[in-house]
């Protein structure tokens, strides 16, 4: 009698370990980029916060019209969306950079 082929045949010898997705690269991966992710999370809090502080502590500076606008909303209104998203940009291209990086180091 002849039988199929297994799906799980045993006479294979196992592959060698993957070290792309072993827990080890995984943790130093995730460590990288939760440093990232704080970092970027700081400037965003620092933006965010810093204009109440502003117009708390410079109210005269922050009246100063600019362009027709005082200089509160020139930033809040024309400024601030474009460095949300210059900072997301250059979060995920550096979040991939980090990837590209260590993938490279364990292929090395």
């Amino acid at each position: 009698m002849v039988t199929a082929p297994s799906c799980c045949d045993m006479s294979k010898p196992p592959s060698p370990p993957d070290k792309v997705h072993s827990e080890e690269f995984l943790r130093l991966l995730m460590r990288r980029q939760l440093k990232l992710s704080v970092a970027y999370a700081a400037t965003f809090l620092i933006a965010l916060i810093g204009m109440p502080l502003l117009n708390f502590y410079a109210p005269a500076l922050m009246a100063t019209r600019v362009a027709g606008f005082t200089l509160t909303w020139l930033i809040l209104g024309v400024l601030f969306f474009p460095f949300v998203w210059i900072i997301s940009w250059r979060f995920i291209k550096r979040s991939i950079a980090l990837e590209e990086d260590e993938v490279n180091s364990i292929k090395r």
